[in-house]
């Protein structure tokens, strides 16, 4: 039997055959808190945001953690210790920075549907910057901005039209995406935005897609932003930032290759200074790379099921707790928690208990599980709690965060009372 891949095999690794997140048995947490159960390792993102950190600390930056892919206020407040500023895309996320003790004045607010009260929330909590996505949404942003007599710092996101080359719902960056302000229409609108006082034009924002596995597309990207720079310079439009989004991809299976962040910063910003821009402050805004390998899935499980073209293992964590396999076909890796060498391995679709065929989370795996068995679904610390669910009125799992030897609650698991403890019963005759 192969030792399985893992895909950050340094924080997580095996030991006398038995799965450790650092130096904690994931067995142990299993057994006190029970499945389905997320587990962190704050070594492995402290070690991913680091590596963007360490990459930019010789030119200006604002290295902003996208919010959207994990959202614990232990990790916020943990990454904000770390110096990390933070990549908005609703007023409740805001509200999270705020409850983590984090600092609303390095946040960045994306996307395309701010409400009227996401903007006066925002502005009254004095964020960085608002990334605009629509000419309608800078009307929007004037009305908010004079109500409360401020002036609201600004940034335009721009579509600049280059295929990620990544899966469709998470490819951001083409003129057919929803994001941004198209390429052409660009210098319109910061002329437009120039015009009122109420607003500051500060930087220009882009992102292209997400789990992108070569820095090709972000140069061209780039490129492309640094066009419009240039000429907004000739017209008097001087910008202190540049934000390059997000997007870094990660290892999921064994045969891929990833760069490492300091690979896209200088390439980034060899890009600036042939254009005699370096002073411009580099901004990213990571999530999945950060986040993504530092987490694991535990689940038991429940039964081994033999069917004439297919055999499932049947176990305790399903779609709910866990979309993106059925959302996005994502493979993802799945490995038992103790290895057992003498066991023969068979073809497994490993399945949950939600009454849908997509309920799945991986397909045609060799696996030799019996009833009672532990698995890790590995590569699960981003869009994993934040895409989950109550589905079929399932509890959420508890989160719980690894640091060497110990290992801390940051979510507790979730009472089923509270599903439905906002529903009300009528009394109708």
């Amino acid at each position: 039997m192969k030792t399985p891949f893992l895909p950050d095999d340094k924080n997580f690794h095996w030991k006398s055959g038995e799965l450790f997140c650092e130096g904690v048995p994931l067995s142990a947490i299993a057994q006190k808190f029970g499945t389905p159960v997320y587990v962190y390792s704050y070594n492995s993102l402290k070690e991913a945001f680091l590596a963007y950190k360490d990459a930019l600390r010789p030119y200006p930056h604002l290295m902003c953690y996208a919010m959207k892919a994990n959202s614990n206020i232990a990790i916020i407040n943990l990454l904000s210790k770390l110096g990390a500023g933070f990549d908005i895309v609703s007023g409740g996320e805001l509200h999270r920075v705020i409850a983590a003790k984090a600092d609303p004045h390095k946040v960045i607010f994306s996307g395309v549907g701010k409400t009227e009260e996401e903007i006066k929330f925002a502005l009254e909590s004095e964020i960085k910057c608002f990334n605009i996505e629509s000419e309608p949404e800078v009307d929007r942003i004037v009305k908010v901005a004079q109500e409360l007599d401020v002036i609201a710092p600004v940034s335009v996101r721009v579509n600049p039209n280059v295929d990620a080359k990544t899966h469709p719902y998470i490819s951001t960056g083409l003129k057919q995406n929803k994001f941004g302000i198209a390429y052409q229409d660009a210098v319109k609108i910061y002329k437009k935005i120039s015009e009122h006082p109420e607003l500051k034009i500060i930087g220009i924002d882009c992102h292209i897609g997400s789990q992108i596995t070569d820095i090709a597309p972000f140069l061209d990207s780039c490129d492309r932003l640094l066009d419009i720079v240039e000429e907004l310079k000739k017209l008097g439009i001087e910008l202190h930032h540049i934000d390059f989004g997000g997007g870094l991809g990660i290892r999921y299976q064994e045969d891929e290759t990833v760069h490492h962040a300091s690979e896209l910063v200088e390439a980034l910003h060899k890009k600036l200074q042939e254009r005699e821009l370096g002073y411009l402050e580099m901004i990213f805004e990571a999530g999945r790379s950060i986040v993504g390998n530092s987490g694991a899935l535990i689940t038991e499980v429940q039964f081994v099921k033999y069917g004439e073209e297919k055999n499932f293992c049947i176990v305790d964590t399903a779609m709910n707790d866990m979309i993106r396999p059925t959302l996005y076909h994502a493979w993802m890796q799945i490995v038992p928690l103790k290895l057992a060498p003498e066991r023969k391995e068979e073809i497994f679709d490993i399945v949950g208990p939600i009454c849908e065929t997509g309920d799945f989370l991986g397909k045609d795996r060799e696996l030799s599980p019996e009833q009672g068995d532990l698995l890790a679904i590995l590569s699960a610390g981003a869009y994993g709690m934040t895409m989950s669910s109550h589905y079929n009125t399932r509890i959420k799992p508890p989160e719980i965060l690894v640091n060497g030897s110990e290992f801390f609650v940051i979510r507790e698991r979730e009472k089923i009372e509270k599903l439905y403890s906002s529903e009300v019963l009528l009394n109708f005759d």
